[in-house]
């Protein structure tokens, strides 16, 4: 979302104007006030509006024209048309709201309702933005999450297609960075709600009293700060569907309210009486174990029964270690376009080393590595010498011994067993050696001059001398 909002102001009453001007500019936003019809459609054909206030029906102003005109250059622009009280044409009235009207308002303006009507406008503005950026997200990333042939994967892929298209509450639980909230917004993605709101709400990330504000929204002067009506994520999730991460951190008391919301439809704000109905889908996510905390008094059951409908394991990156070739070459093409490096590939060394790792982060710790590893390798390849220190020594990174065996023998050249004897000439030992350091550093021949002691240049003719292959070192 940009970050300066504009407001056009089109009445020809200029009191009018200078009012509205002055309480929205007081909402930090930059506002554009204009008398006729001509001004008004020369501002819609110049700026970015975000917002029109207009007269539905004035001497110089035509509010049906301007919201036609506003909706063509932006479909998503907030437009409130103003009317002279108890002058209201029903039919014009009814001509505006098809034609994509968000409001209406009486004189005297009331400059209240008038904000809250604006800050509704932007958070509906912000929602559609945000729905924009999830398609976007779920294109790019939905692939990487589902990549591989592991048969854990293939039962996630199966389960999303079977559960999105209906409606039915689901509850996920895996480890953190095994891509829950992404399976939250593709099940969304590809059910019959994927044109209305997906809202994602941190359980943890709020005192209990903000966790309730936040979730069911508040009214005007419901606590001290609340200066005016908030909506919660509740009805701004209204027709669509709202993720709840992390719902295991949830306090017992809004646990309560959920549950009733859950059950009913329905909920009250903070510090009102009157009922709110909407129609929301729930997917929440936990990494704790629910029916332990149930157990243990941390959770109520009748919740925890109400939420797992439906659940969705997350396996973790450890027990489906055959799909990170295939995790890593999907986010080496995509982190390399995104920080403009051209690297082909990583090398043998370096990928046994990623499959050794256990991955606590699981994908999300994958594809970090792989974008640090991109970032600071020189080469066209990522490397050993390229992943990072905490991979490595955890995986124990040790340098190679080249077994000496003081009997001769006759396969004392096999390619994939380095191995020192008694009988090779000092050329032979030398090029062991060399395939050893390389196949250690990763093909990085910068790195194994340093460890040989040797120039780079020196390095480079060796191995040519030598005839040293690729497919050698990594087969070491």
């Amino acid at each position: 979302m940009k970050g300066e909002r504009v407001i056009l102001v089109a009445d020809n009453d200029k009191r009018l104007r200078e009012a509205i001007s002055y309480a929205v500019d007081a909402e930090g936003c930059r506002v554009i006030p204009v008398c006729n019809q001509i001004e008004a459609l020369n501002c819609l054909e110049r700026e970015d509006v975000d917002v029109v206030i207009a007269a539905l029906k004035g001497p110089n102003i035509d509010g049906i024209k301007l919201l036609e005109v506003a909706k063509l250059r932006n479909p998503d622009v907030g437009v409130v048309l103003v009317t002279e009280r108890n002058t209201i044409d029903v039919d014009l009235a009814v001509k505006a709201m098809r034609a994509g009207a968000t409001d209406f308002l009486t004189k005297p303006v009331n400059l209240d309702k008038l904000a809250i009507i604006i800050n509704r406008i932007f958070q509906q503005q912000e929602l559609i933005c945000e729905n924009k950026e999830l398609h976007q997200q779920i294109e790019e990333n939905y692939d990487h999450l589902l990549t591989g042939r592991s048969e854990r994967i293939r039962e996630l892929r199966r389960k999303i297609s079977q559960i999105a298209p209906t409606n039915a509450t689901v509850l996920i639980q895996g480890e953190s960075g095994t891509g829950k909230e992404l399976v939250a917004r593709a099940i969304h993605l590809h059910s019959f709600r994927k044109d209305k709101p997906f809202i994602a709400f941190n359980c943890a990330a709020l005192n209990e009293n903000l966790v309730e504000s936040e979730l069911f929204g508040h009214e005007r002067g419901a606590f001290t700060g609340a200066f005016r009506r908030r909506m919660g994520r509740f009805e701004l999730a209204d027709g669509g569907t709202l993720f709840l991460d992390e719902i295991g951190e949830m306090d017992l008391r809004i646990q309560a309210k959920l549950l009733r919301a859950l059950e009913t439809g329905e909920f009250e704000r903070l510090g009102g009486t009157r009922p709110i109905k909407v129609d929301v889908r729930i997917i929440a996510a936990t990494n704790k174990d629910l029916e332990n905390e149930v157990k243990k008094g941390r959770f109520r059951a009748d919740l925890y029964h109400r939420l797992k409908v439906v659940t969705v394991q997350m396996p973790p990156l450890r027990e489906r270690r055959e799909d990170i070739p295939l995790l890593v070459e999907s986010f080496i093409e995509e982190l390399g376009r995104k920080n403009g490096k051209k690297v082909k590939g990583i090398t043998g060394a370096a990928l046994k080393a990623l499959m050794r790792y256990d991955w606590p982060g699981n994908v999300r710790e994958l594809k970090n590595c792989i974008e640090s590893a991109l970032v600071v390798t020189d080469g066209d390849k990522i490397t050993l010498d390229d992943l990072p220190d905490h991979v490595l020594q955890s995986v124990g990174r040790k340098p190679p011994r080249i077994p000496f065996d003081p009997i001769v023998r006759s396969d004392h050249l096999n390619p994939a067993h380095p191995r020192i004897q008694v009988g090779m000439s000092m050329e032979e030992v030398e090029r062991e050696i060399i395939r050893a350091t390389l196949a250690y550093t990763g093909n990085n021949k910068t790195l194994a001059a340093k460890i040989l002691n040797i120039g780079k240049k020196t390095i480079f003719r060796k191995i040519k001398k030598y005839g040293i292959k690729m497919d050698e070192i990594e087969g070491l």
